[in-house]
């Protein structure tokens, strides 16, 4: 049995740039030295999104640092790579994204108890500039109450 692991890489800016609507955790198809640097943390969900392609979904743009001792059957960095979902959650997802102003994002990417890697993503709507300043206000006042509760 694999030990937990304390691996999980963030897409930080997702939440502040986009309002939530509902998430699913999906398998990745990796090739084995990107499964090595996804296990040693060297990866990065930043300026990356989801698609549909042949009615599969897959994610582009994601990060995966080249495997040090890779040698010739490395990977590429940043290929696109298929997201293994059932196939209702699919049709739900492809219907959704035909809807005005929705999206598909990473929240992140972590690696479960059996040891296998697996990518959140969220099915979202892109945030106004007026929602943005209100989430950092929430965000302020939040901080504030802490600090003042601490004394």
């Amino acid at each position: 049995m694999h030990k937990t692991s304390n691996i999980v890489i963030k897409n930080k800016r997702a939440t502040f740039e986009y309002e939530i609507l509902d998430r699913y955790v999906s398998g990745i198809q990796l090739f084995g030295t990107e499964i090595k640097s996804i296990r040693s943390g060297k990866a990065s969900l930043s300026d990356t999104y989801c698609t549909f392609i042949n009615d599969e979904l897959w994610v582009k743009n994601m990060h995966i640092a080249p495997y040090f001792f890779g040698s010739y059957n490395n990977h590429e960095t940043r290929r696109d790579r298929k997201l293994l979902l059932k196939a209702q959650e699919l049709k739900r997802l492809q219907r959704a994204v035909k809807e005005s102003g929705n999206t598909i994002v990473p929240l992140k990417l972590f690696i479960n108890e059996r040891g296998l890697a697996k990518l959140e993503i969220a099915l979202v709507k892109g945030k106004k500039l007026y929602d943005k300043r209100q989430t950092l206000k929430e965000k302020e006042d939040k901080r504030y109450i802490e600090r003042t509760l601490k004394r």
